[in-house]
């Protein structure tokens, strides 16, 4: 671990870390790893160590200019506010309030309600329950961004709303929703797997990525 640097403990397929690297890699921003693995040992974010880091018991935790940070559009936005590079939120009023909005439906209304924890309390039915949630959430997100995307999800700039798309999506494919019913979403997500920034941060590319999800 490097003294200075930013410290992300998170995990590779987590949605919420993967936002927090594309944020990182976006604004050039050099940063440590510490992977907490939430399936081993009955998941390692429930030890008391991690506790004290993030009182959620949850990923991320990022350890950044002598503070710790939980909640991934924090994060995000910190990073925005402190780190030169790119801006993630829009100098528009209204742009950003739209970016908002989206990051906002993602990270509310549909991430919740398929993790982890969620669905481990669902038992049996953790595939069609997922489904319907994404699907749902899908389903009005699709006429959002037909209204607000130009290359990316506002305007032609990328923002917090592409950063939180491009997880959403990847775990949308997971439970095996049909992304190809959303065609803007997919038109979205496939233009934004092409910059660098959301490759280098991919949930196959980490350091805890099992071998055989390795790409």
């Amino acid at each position: 671990v490097q003294a200075g640097s930013p410290i992300l403990h998170g995990y590779f397929r987590s949605s919420c870390s993967w936002r927090v690297r594309i944020a990182f890699a976006l604004k050039g921003v050099e940063y440590d790893q510490l992977p907490v693995n939430l399936i081993k040992d009955g998941g390692q974010q429930l030890t008391e160590e991690y506790k004290a880091l993030n009182p959620m018991q949850q990923v991320p935790a990022v350890e950044i200019d002598g503070t710790t940070l939980s909640q991934s559009l924090a994060v995000i936005q910190y990073i925005d506010e402190t780190r030169p590079g790119p801006r993630l939120l829009p100098a528009d009023p209204k742009a950003r309030a739209q970016v908002r909005m989206i990051s906002d439906l993602i990270a509310s209304g549909i991430q919740p309600l398929q993790n982890l924890y969620v669905i481990q309390k669902i038992g049996a039915e953790k595939m069609q329950w997922s489904q319907h949630f994404i699907d749902r959430g899908f389903q009005a997100l699709e006429p959002i961004l037909k209204q607000t995307a130009g290359k990316y999800c506002v305007g032609d700039e990328i923002s917090m709303a592409d950063i939180c798309l491009v997880p959403q999506v990847y775990n949308a494919e997971r439970f095996k929703v049909d992304v190809g019913k959303y065609p803007t979403i997919k038109r979205l997500n496939e233009a934004l797997l092409e910059i660098e920034a959301f490759q280098v941060s991919h949930p196959s590319r980490q350091p805890d990525t099992p071998d055989d999800l390795r790409a």
